[in-house]
């Protein structure tokens, strides 16, 4: 994936590529691809996990999805394997192009809560439930002010959860950020386009167009006053 993000924006620079890359491939885009093709019904789980909803973790669902990645590629090699990882995640990337460097949210809400609002987020976890079933509740708080909670069966879950409701409320309060400029996607012109293009003027139009403009230099044309000078 970060060898098509480089290809295709051959002139972002290396912190857009990063924040791209990470916004593909991090967990929960990893899970939702996964959901997408029923994974979690194909992972065999212990008596534990399937009990407490194993199948529907985030964690689970997408080291499943790098698993099958890492099969393909064992079994067929690197180009089978960037097939795999172009079908299963393509439209995520494409999704990038559209607004540099995907987020997550407590990344949005970071660059959000200092580039705009001047001020740092802190978030506050607490958990309850028995210890092989937890539940996590996060709260995110930016100025001192409680603006989002979530709830999830992990930390980071319970945080992306509460950071995306922080980030929606502040932007009501504060209004969007100004959108920066997406760098340029490679152009796809073949080499053929660009020398129909080039071909398209012909030396004999330049040479032409250079002789119409060319001021007339008659040896007889002489200046007056140097005329006046001789006599």
């Amino acid at each position: 994936m970060a060898d098509r993000l480089y290809r295709d924006f051959p002139d972002a620079d290396e912190g857009w590529l990063s924040r791209a890359r990470a916004s593909i491939v991090r967990a929960t885009a990893l899970a939702e691809a996964a959901e997408e093709l029923g994974l979690g019904d194909e992972v065999r789980l212990g008596k534990g996990e399937e009990a407490t909803g194993g199948r529907e973790k985030p964690s689970i669902l997408s080291d499943a999805l790098e698993a099958v990645i890492g099969a393909v590629y064992l079994d067929g090699g690197r180009d089978a394997a960037a097939d795999t990882i172009e079908l299963l995640l393509g439209s995520r990337l494409n999704g990038a192009s559209g607004e540099p460097g995907h987020l997550d949210d407590k990344s949005r809400l970071q660059e959000y809560a200092t580039g705009v609002l001047r001020q740092a987020v802190h978030y506050e976890i607490a958990d309850s439930g028995p210890e092989h079933d937890k539940t996590f509740n996060a709260t995110a708080r930016v100025g001192g002010k409680v603006w989002g909670e979530g709830v999830g069966r992990s930390k980071k879950q319970a945080e992306q959860i509460a950071a995306r409701t922080a980030y929606a409320a502040l932007v009501a309060e504060h209004g969007e950020p100004e959108p920066p400029t997406p760098p340029e996607r490679r152009s796809t012109e073949s080499p053929d386009d660009a020398d129909s293009t080039l071909d398209a003027a012909s030396p004999d139009d330049a040479e032409s167009t250079g002789d119409a403009e060319r001021p007339d230099e008659s040896p007889n044309d002489t200046d007056p006053d140097r005329e006046t000078e001789n006599a």
